[in-house]
């Protein structure tokens, strides 16, 4: 037994020393937890977001529209089966978007309506330059309307899928709110309203929407049109976060299909205002030479084909097309074989000189003077 207290007594002093290291070395662990919990790492940031590119990506395709709307102001009763009506007029302001390169804009009926349909309507660009549009095609049940310009160097937005949408996505509303200038609303789409087939009839957001932004963008955060701002809910007469838009889809579908029936009744138009035909003794009396033929040019309409190309009044249209022009009639019925968007070469006499200008017919309406 001694001996065996003996053995006991030596292995027993490892067995211990062990002990207390594997104890030591568990307050150290907990030490180091503790001083972890105090002074915790750094956690990595991420970097700020930002919606910059996908702005500026649809912000030059988003334009102002100012519109003189023509209302009857009053009613008189002249007779007991006549009534006089008087009418006035008074500036409307709105936003539109670039849907094509062709030079058509897609904006809210309500944005350019007038009485009897005689619109009068400008559009200015994000980069500042602004021409006469012409109201091309409208749909009232749908509130929409096409306006075309002639212009160079146009930005169609691209356009998103709204169907790809989810309540809570980031949109962002692009317009000319109170005609302060372009500027930028964020808020998020607020809910779906899907027609039976799940299609997307229209878009709830509170983004911003004021007076001035109807028919601007809604975009996704790609910088996508998904929808064309309408209207907004509010008791007040101001925002208050409940604002509505059109589908991009319907309504750029709903655009295709009115101009292709625009163009198909329309003829095209030069944009210009002739006098009368020039015969030998009119070509002595303005150029000194009596072999000038055609049609002297009075004026050119601002936003008109003609303008775009670089005829310029005081010009002598010599040859539409392939053929020598004679008379105004001769221009006009070159001109009424083309539609809207069709390209004609348009020969000139200026200075002396014979210029060659392709031209880019739009809509209107040709006029001449009669000598």
């Amino acid at each position: 037994m001694n001996h065996i207290a003996k053995v006991l007594q030596f292995a027993g002093w490892p067995i211990i020393c062990g002990v207390l290291i594997a104890i030591s070395g568990l307050q150290y662990q907990q030490l180091q937890r503790l001083e972890s919990q105090q002074n915790p790492l750094p956690v990595a940031q991420p970097d700020n977001i930002s919606f910059a590119d996908a702005i500026a990506m649809a912000a030059p395709s988003v334009v102002s529209i100012t519109a003189t709307s023509v209302r009857v102001q009053s009613a008189e009763r002249t007779a007991a089966d006549q009534v006089n009506l008087y009418l006035g007029e008074r500036d409307s302001l709105g936003s539109g978007v670039i849907i094509s390169d062709r030079g058509y804009i897609l904006t809210n009926l309500h944005v350019v309506d007038s009485f009897l349909d005689a619109f009068d309507t400008e559009v200015t660009l994000a980069d500042g330059r602004n021409t006469p549009a012409t109201v091309v095609a409208w749909d009232k049940s749908n509130d929409l309307a096409v306006l075309h310009i002639n212009m160079d160097d146009l930005t169609p937005i691209n356009i998103g899928d709204e169907q790809e949408l989810q309540v809570g996505d980031i949109v962002f509303a692009i317009g000319y709110p109170r005609n302060i200038g372009q500027s930028v609303s964020q808020g998020i789409v607020s809910a779906i309203n899907r027609n039976f087939d799940a299609s997307v009839s229209i878009i709830q957001t509170d983004a911003a929407i004021h007076p001035g932004n109807s028919g601007g963008a809604l975009i996704n955060a790609r910088g996508e049109l998904v929808g064309l701002n309408t209207s907004i809910f509010s008791e007040s007469g101001n925002f208050e976060g409940i604002g509505f838009a059109s589908p991009a889809s319907s309504a750029v579908a709903a655009m295709e299909d009115m101009v292709d029936q625009a163009i198909a009744a329309n003829s095209g138009y030069l944009g210009v205002l002739t006098g009368e035909a020039l015969t030998a003794q009119t070509s002595r009396l303005f150029f000194g030479v009596d072999h000038i033929r055609g049609m002297l040019v009075e004026s050119v309409d601002q936003g008109g084909g003609a303008r775009r190309a670089g005829i310029r009044p005081g010009d002598v249209i010599t040859q539409v097309g392939d053929t020598p022009v004679t008379d105004g009639q001769n221009i006009m019925m070159e001109v009424r074989n083309k539609k809207p968007g069709d390209s004609i070469d348009i020969q000139v006499y200026r200075n002396g000189q014979t210029f060659n200008f392709p031209t880019i017919l739009g809509f209107g309406q040709a006029i001449i003077i009669d000598p």
